[in-house]
């Protein structure tokens, strides 16, 4: 599996925008190539739930799925992945416990990414490279700060935070693999045609299939 050309565009749900199941699909439709379930404060019952619909509908893609955070809900719905940020299990046991799963890890500074690469993670959420109303007080890495994790490390480095079509470029002109998307895709009217252009733009700079 080639995991770097899988996380190219990875989009994040948010029931605070759209309900899950009806981002999924549209994005998916759209070109999407990865998933990520990100929810907060609900039930670990009604984690699973949506996840094991997700799960069918990105194997109906052939896209990959990630759980954000939770470990068990990953291993419970046959997720591909978890996404396993600073304050969360850290990686090197996340990865004794589950060692088929991929292991995303977040990280917002130089050190982070070194640290997660070390302890095995399969690729990087690096962030945030802009402002993001997305998720409050987050450390914004910056472009520069993005050109440094890409030159430093060895996996696949997937770009996330206030990443919309217009600022897209100047991130994949670093030479990350991937590009992380929540509200530029979730967040508009038209899910499938915001994914298909987001598609269109890194596959431009990426090159095609």
């Amino acid at each position: 599996m080639n995991l770097r050309k899988r996380l190219r565009l990875y989009v994040i749900t948010d029931r605070r925008l759209r309900d899950e199941i009806e981002t999924v699909n549209a994005a998916l439709e759209g070109g999407a190539t990865a998933i990520q379930m990100r929810i907060k404060n609900a039930p670990t019952g009604e984690m699973i739930r949506i996840g094991k619909e997700l799960r069918k509908i990105t194997k109906e893609y052939d896209a990959l799925f990630f759980v954000d955070d939770r470990l068990d809900v990953a291993l419970a719905v046959d997720a591909d992945g978890v996404q396993l940020g600073p304050e969360d299990m850290p990686v090197s046991i996340a990865r004794e416990l589950a060692p088929n799963l991929i292991i995303g890890a977040s990280v917002y500074s130089l050190e982070e990414a070194m640290k997660a690469e070390r302890d095995c993670a399969d690729y990087l959420g690096a962030g945030s490279v802009f402002p993001t109303k997305t998720k409050k007080d987050v450390r914004v890495l910056g472009l520069e700060g993005l050109r440094k994790v890409v030159k430093s490390v060895k996996i696949p480095v997937v770009a996330i935070g206030g990443i919309n079509h217009e600022n897209v470029g100047k991130v994949l002109e670093i030479g990350v693999d991937g590009i992380a998307v929540i509200s530029a895709i979730v967040g508009v009217e038209d899910v499938k045609k915001a994914t298909e252009e987001m598609r269109k733009i890194i596959d431009e700079y990426l090159g095609g299939e």
